[in-house]
């Protein structure tokens, strides 16, 4: 593609004279430019991708994958058979939630308790590897499992006793007053998403049904799938079986949150290569004042035959080349914080003791990453787009200069 005089007068424009040294800055800001453009991309996106992705496998884990409410009607008994027997790869259970307050002493706090039939256990294994405290197998009537960030908020422990408050009310020589259960802590667990740990609880199903005044009718259906990302799939096909039921997917539950973060991260792309296109202006700067210094030298290198588009295709590869190594090691310098970019944010929390990524804020205990090929791939053929447009605009003007003139005036 390019020949010898090309690739060595291009060597040549890549290592100005001493008197060329603002030739050398301006090449060297180029060169910073977009190579911290390409590896804050990189790193902005990894991260981005590893907040999403810890944040949904913490949802798809922590929540039923679809459930199915009773609307008008009773769920049918039938619904549950035909599900199963239509789909082998799937779990079904009963649960039931609702909101209540949890009081200890003298703290209270609201939160969501959901009844779980201890039967089915083993479908929260994401839970079940979570436990901080206590044990599943102690799980029964008359014991609770709490979140850990709830625990250390009302100040408890295994063994200790914990009051719960329903909305549902009873009546008694006072009026009627919201329904109290006291329950044992037998499990403290620790999902890594401060929210759900400190404002959820789990009970036997049949407690929570007694504490609401509710009964069997009231039942939710929960489904988990082996690939809860095609939730919406399985969530379409069912509502078909039957209509008088209303199911929605833990997608649905987290649809705003999911598009506020892509929204997010389609502008962060977009504000970012601002960064590679500033640098890229760089890159025109230099050749053209490049090229305005060795006027006297094209037009000597045209008189002794040497065409115009080798000269322009010589100079458009002194840009390019800049570009690509620019590029390759902004890759490269991207990857490598990404990879240890918790490493970094401790060194750098600890050096100038600032809390970055702070857990309450971003509902992650550590800064999450991940790498997307793709992705890197995307941003590595934008930045040699960018750096190639940058080059052949200024080679452009070659083309134009009078060969006579140029060795007239010089």
């Amino acid at each position: 593609m390019f020949n010898k005089v090309e690739r060595l007068i291009s060597s040549r424009n890549l290592r100005p004279k001493k008197k060329e040294g603002f030739l050398k800055i301006i090449s060297l800001f180029s060169f910073l430019g977009i190579m911290l453009g390409v590896a804050t991309l990189i790193i902005v996106m990894s991260v981005m991708n590893g907040f999403r992705t810890d944040l949904t496998n913490k949802i798809i884990g922590l929540n039923p994958h679809l459930v199915i409410e009773p609307m008008s009607e009773i769920i049918s008994k039938n619904l549950q058979t035909v599900i199963l027997n239509k789909y082998k790869d799937i779990n079904i259970t009963q649960s039931y939630s609702g909101e209540g307050v949890a009081i200890s002493k003298n703290s209270t706090k609201g939160v969501l308790i959901k009844g779980i039939d201890k039967k089915n256990l083993n479908r929260f294994n994401f839970l079940k590897k979570k436990v901080v405290g206590g044990s599943f197998k102690k799980f029964s009537e008359g014991t609770i499992f709490i979140g850990n960030e709830l625990a250390f908020n009302l100040n408890l422990s295994i063994g200790d006793k914990i009051n719960l408050m329903s909305s549902a009310l009873i009546s008694t020589p006072l009026g009627s007053l919201p329904k109290q259960e006291t329950y044992k802590i037998v499990g403290i667990f620790n999902s890594g998403f401060l929210e759900y740990d400190s404002s959820v609880v789990f009970l036997n199903i049949d407690e929570t049904l007694f504490l609401f005044n509710k009964d069997i009718k009231d039942l939710n259906i929960e489904i988990y799938l082996k690939d809860p990302l095609k939730a919406d799939k399985y969530k379409n096909e069912i509502q078909k079986i039957d209509k008088n039921i209303y199911i929605y997917s833990w997608s649905d539950l987290n649809k705003s949150f999911f598009s506020a973060l892509k929204v997010e991260r389609n502008v962060m792309f977009i504000i970012l290569t601002l960064i590679i296109i500033v640098a890229a202006f760089n890159i025109i700067s230099g050749l053209t004042i490049l090229i305005k210094n060795k006027t006297r030298e094209i037009a000597i290198l045209k008189t002794l035959g040497l065409s115009s588009k080798s000269i322009k295709k010589s100079f458009f590869l002194t840009g390019l080349t800049i570009g690509f190594f620019a590029t390759i090691t902004g890759v490269i310098l991207g990857i490598v914080i990404s990879i240890n970019i918790e490493k970094i944010r401790l060194i750098l929390s600890s050096i100038f003791s600032l809390e970055i990524f702070p857990p309450d804020v971003y509902f992650l205990e550590k800064m999450p990453s991940e790498l997307n090929f793709i992705s890197i791939l995307i941003i590595f053929l934008f930045s040699i787009i960018i750096s190639s447009l940058a080059s052949y605009f200024p080679a452009k003007i070659i083309s134009k200069m009078d060969t006579a003139k140029a060795l007239k005036y010089e």
